[in-house]
């Protein structure tokens, strides 16, 4: 209903801003509109979820167009019959002038040429059943049901009869749990295990369980080496081959091809006509975004892995699935079948159907949450099942501000928080509809802030050139709590978002007599690892500066215990995923990451939203219940955190 009536409201408006009409009838048509709109959004507010069905591209269930057409007829308009939805093509491979096919990979084709995909998959696929939930929107249901508190999302696995893999090596028990899952027989799976847990050894374990060879691996650019490293150390009998570039060195006979998000472009053609068994996306977050490239090179090639071969193995990794809100999953469950593009796929269609509820009946998002876990989800946290991994902390050092640079910094603040409150105030004394607030107006507040952060292009002077502008400021300060830490507990980690911000550092730790080393974006492989050699095996080397994004993931530096964070990032996950550098399995002493804050600046509130934007992925994965603002974006918070300090030492 919700969804019909701004369906209506917008064709409305559309006919009566085109209509030829009076001007102040089409004012008054379009006023009443507006009150419409405003007890929408009204709603919307209260129950945040029902946003979804606003958006421009929110997807109209047969039931809503069904609904539309009734109230339309009931009100007297005519109304044309629609047309049966034409059946969709299946999506282009994204062929282009790079598309490239190694020679390697024809000489593997030549070798077999009788070997055929096995496209029973299709036929054997179970259709659909038509059942009470056929006409309901159920997407958007499965992912609130993970928004509300409730136990933690694992499925149940296994117990494995052995810790030990077949070439010797030693598994920790919640390891071998879901090796021996696979052996049983499961086959999709997001690992959503927190970052240091070996979700690595575990994919590439469950795929020789599964038997899932030839094995497609698609991983980040940075780890794309370690994975072909941990190959030959976890199942040393199987072959690993690593695409670079157009992949002129690659095997094309190898059980496991790993290829990085960035050149899928070049190899979808012949990566979908592998006849792949098993596909595993790493750092599976960097598909959350269905609408980008890479996201949908690897929707593709599932989808094409699913229809040629009966019962692969699928596996999404990643220890922070949430980065901004609920909707990361959808792409996930896209790509391991569990979902399409507007409902669930027949084996959770099936499983719903089997709780007996629908969608506003009590129990409903408690069974529905319990379905798609069983379907594969796999959580488990440090404190659960590595009671050897130390302790792990967060402590913030705030830091003056107060030279020159600093002082330049607040007054910026300043100028941004007048900016928006002259907005704020011109906004009031235009507005010609809805309700009168007294006191702050926060939905207005709120929208303030979003009009900043879309419309406003100077970078030294939005939320984004601020915080670049206060990291730069701390760099020096950052360096010398560094050297200081350094010298009295051994080897730390150093990271910023920024390259001029590692540059500063890097000159304060040579001004002090330190000897570093440093991961960058630019390096190549072989000086990015030389530079961790040098870090872990080198004594005199006592400080890695390393870049947020560029080490981030796939790096172990547990030799050291201690983190610098000398910016801040935008999201929990990746200050997370930098900690975890350190706080992994085979760590030995307590983790310490010390947070470079600058006081009285913009940095403290932002350091505050991550925090409560940490709580998300707790409450979506570990059962933990949060607070609504957790899933709100963080730059946006910040500038409403602004604004509202701003109204109220006005006295507003």
């Amino acid at each position: 209903m919700f969804q019909v009536i701004a369906l209506l409201v917008r064709e409305e408006r559309n006919r009566v801003k085109t209509e030829a009409m009076p001007e102040a009838r089409r004012t008054e048509q379009l006023k009443r509109l507006d009150g419409i709109a405003t007890i929408l959004a009204t709603t919307a507010a209260r129950d945040p979820s029902l946003f979804s069905l606003l958006a421009d591209d929110a997807v109209v269930s047969p039931a809503a167009t069904r609904l539309r057409r009734e109230m339309l007829v009931a009100a007297g308009l005519e109304v044309e019959d629609e047309p049966e939805p034409e059946p969709e093509a299946a999506a282009p491979s994204q062929a282009s002038e790079k598309q490239v096919r190694p020679q390697s990979v024809v000489s593997r084709q030549l070798a077999n040429p009788f070997l055929t995909p096995d496209f029973t998959a299709a036929a054997a696929t179970p259709r659909p059943r038509t059942g009470r939930l056929a006409d309901w929107e159920l997407i958007e249901p499965l992912l609130r049901s993970f928004e509300r508190g409730g136990p933690a999302s694992s499925m149940d696995l296994p117990t494995p009869l052995s810790l030990m893999t077949r070439d010797g090596r030693e598994l920790m028990p919640h390891q071998a749990q879901l090796v021996a899952s696979a052996a049983e027989g499961h086959r999709t799976f997001l690992l959503a295990d927190e970052p240091g847990l070996g979700k690595t050894a575990q994919a590439l374990l469950a795929a020789q369980a599964a038997d899932a060879y030839p094995l497609l691996v698609v991983a980040p650019n940075v780890v794309k080496i370690n994975w072909a490293r941990e190959a030959g150390l976890w199942t040393p009998r199987r072959s690993a081959t690593v695409i670079h570039g157009d992949g002129t060195t690659i095997d094309g006979f190898a059980d496991i091809v790993v290829v990085n998000y960035e050149v899928l472009d070049r190899h979808i053609g012949w990566l979908g006509e592998h006849g792949f068994r098993g596909m595993v996306v790493d750092e599976a977050h960097f598909i959350k975004n269905r609408k980008s490239q890479r996201s949908q090179h690897a929707l593709e090639l599932s989808e094409r892995i699913r229809s040629r071969t009966l019962n692969p193995l699928l596996m999404a990794l990643t220890g922070t699935p949430l980065i901004n809100d609920i909707e990361d999953f959808r792409a996930i469950w896209q790509f391991l079948g569990w979902i399409d593009d507007r409902k669930p796929r027949a084996q959770l269609m099936a499983a719903l159907e089997e709780t007996g509820l629908s969608p506003g009946e009590p129990g409903f998002y408690a069974a529905a949450r319990r379905c798609v876990v069983d379907l594969g989800i796999v959580r488990r946290r440090k404190i659960d099942v590595a009671a050897d991994i130390p302790a792990r902390r967060i402590a913030d050092i705030p830091v003056e501000l107060d030279d020159e640079t600093g002082r330049s910094i607040r007054e910026a603040e300043r100028v941004l928080a007048r900016r928006m409150v002259a907005r704020y105030d011109n906004a009031l004394e235009h507005r010609t509809a809805g309700k009168v607030v007294d006191g702050i107006d926060r939905e207005l507040v709120r929208l303030v802030a979003k009009w900043e952060r879309e419309e406003d292009t100077n970078e030294s002077g939005n939320v984004f050139g601020m915080m670049r502008r206060i990291g730069l400021a701390k760099a020096g300060l950052a360096a010398d709590y560094t050297a200081q830490l350094a010298r009295s507990v051994g080897k730390v980690v150093f990271f910023a978002k920024h390259l001029d911000v590692m540059d500063v550092a890097e000159e304060t730790l040579a001004k002090r007599g330190l000897r570093y080393s440093t991961i960058r974006g630019d390096q190549t492989a072989t000086q990015r690892q030389r530079d961790i050699d040098a870090f872990v095996n080198d004594p005199e080397v006592a400080v890695i500066v390393c870049s947020l994004t560029a080490a981030g993931v796939g790096v172990n530096l547990q030799v050291a215990s201690n983190v610098v964070l000398a910016e801040l990032s935008w999201t929990d996950a990746e200050q997370t995923q930098a900690i975890d550098r350190v706080h992994r399995i085979g760590q030995a002493e307590p983790v310490t990451a010390w947070r470079i804050i600058g006081a009285q600046t913009i940095d403290a509130k932002v350091a505050e939203l991550i925090d409560l934007k940490a709580a998300l992925a707790a409450q979506a994965l570990d059962g933990a219940a949060v607070d609504e603002k957790t899933s709100a974006d963080v730059q946006l918070e910040a500038l409403v955190g602004l604004l509202t300090d701003a109204l109220v030492e006005r006295g507003d």
